[in-house]
């Protein structure tokens, strides 16, 4: 299993970024599929998720900035970030948790490559 990660870049505060993360590999079920961020000098910490439900899971400081969406024949989730702050700035980590066809009944953590997004001020 692969999670590619793309679209990260440099944004004036206020702008939009829009990421994107496809999963790909012997997929049985995405269960979770989101993306984390790492600060300088902070921990990573969860931005955004959704459940195989569809029910999805943000941060506090991006509700209602930030959306989460699926495209599920894609098998990839797109994070659009609107009214963007130097806050935000971070590696930014696509993250799923994903049963494969080999073990489907075994749920794995997979991370994909970090991608940079700096909001300037």
């Amino acid at each position: 299993v692969q999670l590619q990660a793309s679209g990260g870049g440099l944004v004036q505060a206020g702008g939009s970024l829009k990421l994107s993360c496809t999963a790909s590999g012997s997929i049985f079920v995405i269960n979770v599929m989101g993306w984390y961020r790492q600060a300088p000098g902070k921990q990573r910490e969860m931005v955004a998720v959704m459940n195989l439900d569809g029910s999805t899971n943000y941060v506090d400081n991006v509700k209602g900035r930030f959306t989460l969406s699926r495209d599920n024949a894609k098998r990839t989730v797109y994070l659009q970030m609107n009214s963007v702050k130097p806050e935000d700035t971070a590696v930014y980590y696509c993250n799923a948790i994903i049963a494969t066809t080999q073990e489907m009944t075994v749920n794995r953590v997979y991370w994909g490559q970090g991608t940079q997004v700096t909001v300037s001020s």
